[in-house]
């Protein structure tokens, strides 16, 4: 059993609560049994279990385990009430095609709205996500966390969005952007089989280069005195609204 917080395998786990950490080790963090079976059920590579005396391990004995006190698991992960069991997991997602259904988002920041918007892609029957740059890092424990596993149910990958534009307009692709100005309500267009959307920043929106290299403007009408609707909001009523196909 390790008992100390430092450790050097303890300092190794303690890195990947950062971004830097989990690109340098290329691994990162899933907490509690819920995330943990999901990677489990997925074709993840889980490097190593890090888990309580209390904890029940069941299947995750067929993984390599390593007892840790209370005061290290906690020294590894953000929650307060920690289940008791962590794994390291290879920092590599599922990957593939067709990408029938894609949500793109650009420099989207916050890990509760990126999280929640790959669970809703995943309920809405969406196979890919895409980051692009400035966007928080799908690794990101938060982010994790918002996903409730759909992290590994779908395609998920960070890329430039001009060129990921490129390659579904080439394959059919119809891209739809979120704006306000030029754009044209969302239930006037027509909905075609293969659909893809991008979402921008909470502040910013979607940045023009990307609106100028989509098919057509979007927007979502709004019936209130609100100005807008959250990232994550808006995404899942687009989502949704373009699977009725």
């Amino acid at each position: 059993m390790i008992t100390s917080v430092k450790n050097e395998k303890v300092k190794e786990w303690t890195k990947l609560k950062q971004k830097k950490g989990r690109d340098q080790l290329g691994l990162f963090l899933v907490e509690g049994f819920h995330l943990i079976e999901e990677a489990h059920k997925s074709d993840c590579n889980i490097v190593e279990i890090i888990h309580t005396p209390k904890a029940t391990i069941d299947y995750l004995a067929q993984y390599k385990c390593v007892e840790v006190t209370e005061n290290v698991l906690q020294k590894i992960t953000d929650t307060k009430s920690p289940q008791g069991v962590v794994a390291v997991v290879e920092k590599k997602l599922k990957q593939g095609s067709p990408n029938n259904r894609v949500l793109l988002l650009d420099n989207v920041q916050d890990p509760g709205n990126v999280g929640t918007m790959i669970r809703t892609a995943d309920a809405a029957g969406f196979d890919t996500v895409v980051l692009g740059k400035g966007s928080v890092d799908v690794f990101n424990d938060k982010v994790i966390r918002a996903t409730q596993g759909s992290i590994f149910h779908l395609s998920i990958y960070q890329a430039d969005l001009l060129e990921e534009i490129a390659k579904l307009k080439e394959n059919g692709v119809t891209v739809w952007a979120t704006g306000l100005e030029n754009a044209t309500n969302m239930y006037e267009m027509p909905i075609t089989e293969k659909m893809a959307i991008i979402v921008g920043n909470e502040g910013a929106g979607v940045h023009p280069s990307l609106m100028k290299e989509a098919d057509e403007i979007v927007t979502i009408p709004i019936y209130g005195q609100a100005e807008s609707l959250n990232v994550s909001i808006a995404a899942a009523v687009l989502m949704y609204h373009v699977v009725k196909l």
